[in-house]
């Protein structure tokens, strides 16, 4: 696997770009030098354990014969005060919309982030992770 940064200006704004081809613009905030024209790195972490879950949810859900109409995450990560800022925490909310039983849910979402989330995986010695979710729109876990 492998990406490459290019950077795209003087300060701290760079695209990533994926074997694939894909882009992603990274950027900071004006308290690093950045003007705001992509995403911080700190972001794409939270973002790639959303991405990553979701997908296994999908596949764990879909081979439960479960009917998942919609799928949306939150994922929400708290950082440590001192530099530097890792997260001490990150919770994800699971918006479901579908003909789905509660308890195959619950246990998707504790596959994905207990065992198959790669992602995830490569954090939760050091952060505590934390779930809940939600199903036609009621909170249930």
């Amino acid at each position: 696997m492998k990406v490459t940064l290019e950077r795209m200006n003087q300060a701290v704004h760079f695209r990533a770009i994926s074997a694939e081809g894909h882009t992603v613009n990274i950027d900071g905030g004006e308290t690093s030098d950045g003007e705001d024209k992509g995403v911080r790195p700190m972001q794409l972490v939270l973002m790639a354990a959303g991405g990553c879950s979701s997908i296994d949810i999908h596949l764990i859900l879909k081979k439960m014969r479960q009917s998942v109409d919609d799928l949306k995450i939150e994922v929400h990560g708290e950082r440590v005060d001192t530099i530097p800022g890792v997260f001490k925490g990150i919770n994800f909310h699971y918006y479901f919309k579908g003909d789905l039983k509660e308890d195959k849910v619950r246990k998707a979402i504790e596959m994905s982030l207990d065992k198959h989330c790669s992602v995830v995986k490569m954090l939760d010695h050091h952060v505590e992770i934390g779930y809940k979710f939600s199903i036609n729109g009621k909170e249930v876990g």
